[in-house]
C-alpha cells in the first residue's frame, strides 16, 4: 500500500480493529454525491469493501434539488458535439466520456427502474421527471453490493502520519484505508453539502487547485426599481442571447438581480470572466430570433397613427414584461420609428455587472488540475487517493452535461481504486440476495454499525 497517509500506521483506527485486517481491501469514498455513489458501485462490484462518508445529514442532496426541475440527467447528441461542450477541458474529459457515455448512463437508470426519453431539446430525462425513485433505487443497489453510509462526517484532511482525518458527531478520529476516492463537489450551493472547504486541505498536501469560481449562474443587471417590482419572476419565452460572438437560444427569467434561465448559464463563465477583467459589459437579447429585421419592421409599419406603441405590442402579441424591458434596454419611452423599433426588439442591450456568486451557482468551475493526474484520476502526490466530479477542474454548461461528467468519472475514480487495490472492475461480482444488507459493526468505519435514526445508513 502507497498510501501515504496509511501504509504504514502503526495503530489500530479509532473505536476498533483495523479494517485492512479484512480479507479484502478496505476503500473510503468521501461524498455521496452521484460521483462518489457510483465510485462506490465500481467498487463494490469489484470485490472491495466500501464505506462512504457524507457531510450532510443525507446523500446526495444536490442531485435531488436538480430532480426539481426535471433531472436532465444527460444529453442525446452525437458524442463528438457532447465532449466539446467541455471547452477547454474537453481533451482532459474525453476518455472518460468515451468509456462510459450518455447511452451507458440511460442504461444504467434502466437498471434501476428508470426508463429515460429523450426531450424535444434532445435533452434527456427520466420518465417520471424526478431524482428521488432513482435515488431510492440506487442505494437499494449499494445496500445488496454492501456499501455502508455515513453522514455528518467531514473530510479534514490527511494527519501528519499521512492517517485520513475524518471529524463526526463524536469529534475527530483517523482511519486507516486501503484506497480512498474524494467526491466532494465543487462550492456552489454550499448550504447543500459542496463547500470547496477540501481546495486548501489538498493544497496542504501540495495538489495544484485552480480556484473555484461560480459557473451556470445568472447574469447580474441593475434594474430600475419600477421594472424588477412588476416583472420579477416573469419569464421571457424563446429568447436569443448575444455575448461577443456567443448566442444561446431559451427561455429566460427576470429575477430581482437580472436574469436567469438556460442561455443565461450557457453564456455566464463568459460573462463572470469578461466582467471581472474588464467591468460591466453588454449582452443583447433578441426576442424574436425566428422573425427578420426586415419582416418585423414592415409588421411594426402597420401601426394605426393613433394607436400607441405599446398597445399595438400588445396586440401584435409582446408580453408585458416584453414591452418592459424594451424600455429598460433603452432607457427612455420606445421608438416612434418603426425600423429602429425593430432594430431594439432584435438587438435590446443590457447591462451585465457580473454574475451570481457560489451561493447560488449551478455548478463550480476550477478545482484539481488534471496535471495532477494520472489516467485513473488517482493524484500523482498521493498514491492511493483518486479524485472525481465536480472537484475536477472542468467547466460545463448545463443540459445533462454536469451529470454526465460526474458520473463517468466516478466511475473512473472507482475503477482506478480497484486496479490499485488488485481488484478486477471488469469483472464485476454481483449483488447478494436482498435482506444482506451493509457491514457489519466490526467492518464500519468507526467499529460500530451506522445510527438507527438515519435512514441512509445502508
Amino acid at each position: 500500500m502507497n498510501l501515504r497517509h496509511s501504509a504504514h500506521r502503526k495503530t489500530p483506527p479509532k473505536g476498533g480493529s483495523s479494517i485492512s485486517d479484512a480479507e479484502a481491501p478496505f476503500c473510503a469514498v468521501i461524498g455521496a454525491g452521484p460521483a462518489g455513489l457510483f465510485a462506490a458501485d465500481a467498487l463494490a462490484r469489484a470485490g472491495a469493501r466500501v464505506v462512504i462518508y457524507e457531510h450532510k445529514a443525507s446523500p446526495a442532496r444536490k442531485f435531488l434539488m436538480a430532480g426539481r426541475g426535471g433531472l436532465n440527467i444527460t444529453h442525446s447528441e452525437g458524442l463528438e458535439r457532447f465532449i466539446s461542450r467541455y471547452g477547454a477541458a474537453a481533451a482532459r474529459i474525453a476518455p472518460f466520456i468515451r468509456a462510459w457515455p450518455p447511452q451507458a448512463l440511460r442504461d444504467f437508470c434502466a437498471e434501476l427502474g428508470e426508463t429515460t426519453f429523450v426531450g424535444s431539446s434532445g435533452r434527456v430525462f427520466p420518465a417520471s421527471f424526478k431524482a428521488s425513485p432513482l435515488l431510492r433505487a440506487w442505494l437499494r443497489r449499494l445496500s445488496r453490493l454492501g456499501v455502508t453510509i455515513v453522514t455528518r462526517h467531514d473530510f479534514a484532511g490527511f494527519a501528519e502520519s499521512g492517517a485520513l482525518r475524518l471529524i463526526g458527531p463524536d469529534g475527530e478520529f483517523t482511519r486507516k484505508v486501503d484506497a480512498l476516492v474524494l467526491a466532494l463537489g465543487g462550492a456552489s450551493w454550499p448550504r447543500l453539502g459542496s463547500d470547496g472547504a477540501w481546495a486548501a486541505r489538498l493544497g496542504a498536501e501540495g495538489v495544484r487547485v485552480t480556484p473555484l469560481v461560480a459557473a451556470n449562474s445568472g447574469a447580474l443587471i441593475e434594474w430600475s426599481a419600477i421594472f424588477r417590482d412588476d416583472f420579477e419572476g416573469q419569464p421571457i419565452k424563446t429568447a436569443l442571447l448575444r455575448h461577443g460572438a456567443s448566442t444561446a437560444r431559451g427561455d429566460v427569467v427576470v429575477t430581482r438581480a437580472g436574469l436567469e434561465g438556460g442561455p443565461v448559464y450557457a453564456l455566464s463563465s463568459q460573462l463572470r470572466d469578461v466582467t471581472q477583467k474588464h467591468g460591466p459589459t453588454t449582452l443583447s437579447i433578441d426576442l424574436r430570433p425566428d422573425t427578420s429585421l426586415d419582416c418585423l419592421t414592415r409588421k411594426l409599419s402597420r401601426r394605426p397613427q393613433k394607436q400607441s406603441h405599446a398597445n399595438f405590442l400588445r396586440k401584435a402579441g409582446f408580453s408585458k414584461v416584453e414591452i418592459g424591458l424594451l424600455r429598460e434596454a433603452r432607457g427612455e419611452g420606445l421608438p416612434r420609428d418603426a425600423e429602429t423599433l425593430a432594430g431594439l426588439i432584435k438587438n435590446a442591450p443590457l447591462t451585465v455587472t457580473g454574475v451570481g456568486g457560489l451561493e447560488r451557482a449551478i455548478s463550480t468551475a476550477g478545482g484539481v488540475s488534471f496535471d495532477e493526474l494520472d489516467d485513473n484520476l488517482m493524484l500523482k502526490k498521493l498514491p492511493g487517493v483518486f479524485v472525481a466530479g465536480e472537484m475536477l477542474d472542468y467547466d460545463a454548461p448545463t443540459g445533462g452535461y454536469l451529470l454526465q461528467a460526474a458520473f463517468a468519472t466516478g466511475l473512473a475514480a472507482g475503477r482506478g481504486a480497484a486496479r490499485y487495490l488488485g481488484l478486477s472492475p471488469d469483472q464485476s461480482v454481483a449483488p447478494p440476495e436482498s435482506g444482506q444488507t451493509g457491514l457489519s459493526p466490526r467492518q464500519s468505519p468507526n467499529g460500530r454499525a451506522p445510527e438507527a435514526s438515519n435512514k441512509y445508513s445502508l
